[in-house]
């Protein structure tokens, strides 16, 4: 008996599908265990929060990190996302080569609206398994920041966080790797009243 498995694909795969014009950046698809994911459309809230945060994070670190929206990161488990953003060590050269790499990375943030389940499931088990310390997704239906710390493996195999924390729009968030640095949320959670 035949069985239909998907075609998986590696990374060097999927870069070659890119050199090779088979994908296009308006294609919005990314690598996700060896499969090719089309991403959702963002809506206005989700553009705008994005664009804030990005700033309000340059404005706070400046040039002591990279700080990369939607770009990709390389993960070990054929995966090469779009996070949102993702705040990296070192310089914006220092990824001419290469995408960050796990050990590269600070914080992954997700900006999440129609894509809560998605971010909470999928995306937080691909982070933990990569061993990236510390996962932010910015809940914009719920107004909370919702902060994952301490990526582990449990006795069934799963890869989860053991830490996780709500921080509310009124609140300030510190920001990983830099202890005396804070977001202030209200920055990030705006009404369009």
């Amino acid at each position: 008996m035949n069985v239909i498995t998907p075609k998986r694909f590696t990374i060097d795969e999927y870069h070659r599908l890119i050199e090779l014009g088979f994908l296009t950046e308006g294609d919005r698809i990314e690598l996700i265990r060896g499969e090719l994911i089309q991403m959702t459309a963002k809506v206005t809230p989700h553009t705008v929060c994005g664009s804030i945060l990005c700033r309000q994070l340059d404005r706070l670190l400046g040039d002591s990190v990279v700080i990369r929206g939607q770009d990709p990161i390389t993960l070990p488990n054929h995966s090469e996302p779009e996070p949102d953003v993702v705040i990296a060590r070192g310089r914006d050269e220092d990824y001419l080569a290469h995408h960050p790499y796990p050990e590269d990375i600070l914080l992954v943030i997700e900006i999440s609206d129609t894509t809560v389940d998605y971010d909470q499931t999928t995306k937080l088990e691909l982070y933990a398994e990569a061993g990236i310390s510390d996962y932010w997704i910015v809940n914009l239906n719920s107004r909370q920041l919702e902060h994952y710390s301490q990526p582990y493996q449990n006795a069934q195999g799963e890869f989860n966080y053991l830490g996780k924390q709500i921080s509310l729009p009124h609140q300030s968030v510190v920001i990983p790797g830099f202890e005396d640095v804070s977001l202030h949320l209200n920055r990030i959670f705006l009404t369009s009243e």
